[in-house]
């Protein structure tokens, strides 16, 4: 059974989709960009800070959906500056410090010129 998962911790999904879908065990969480939340603003200045955004967003929707960061098993980064994956791993390895998931980086032009989006899948017991 297919279950929308919300939270107002994350932002407000801008279209037609949902922060993130529940079947079974699986959830699966649209692309994450760095917008706030709380204000509804996208995060502007230093990369890392855009980074730590998008991950808060993921953790808030993964804890609204009964887990936590350590059932993430994969992630799919879009970066529109490859040059930037180093400070993108500076910060990601924060989050994920014990069993890293499985990941892909991928160069890619994004909507409203946004740096970064991160799509994940968790398995949530």
């Amino acid at each position: 059974m297919k279950k929308a998962i919300f939270t107002n911790k994350a932002p407000r999904p801008v279209g037609p989709y949902s922060q993130a879908i529940k079947i079974d065990k699986w959830l699966f969480i649209s692309g994450q960009v760095p917008i706030d939340p709380l204000t509804g603003q996208r995060v502007e200045g230093d990369f890392k800070l855009k980074v730590k955004r998008v991950l808060e967003n993921v953790k808030a929707i993964v804890e609204e959906a009964g887990g936590k960061l350590d059932n993430v098993v994969k992630v799919t980064v879009f970066l529109s500056d490859i040059n930037k994956f180093q400070e993108l791993n500076e910060v990601y390895e924060e989050y994920f410090k014990d069993t890293a998931p499985a990941r892909s980086v991928i160069e890619a032009k994004l909507p409203k010129n946004f740096e970064i989006m991160m799509e994940v899948i968790a398995y949530i017991e």
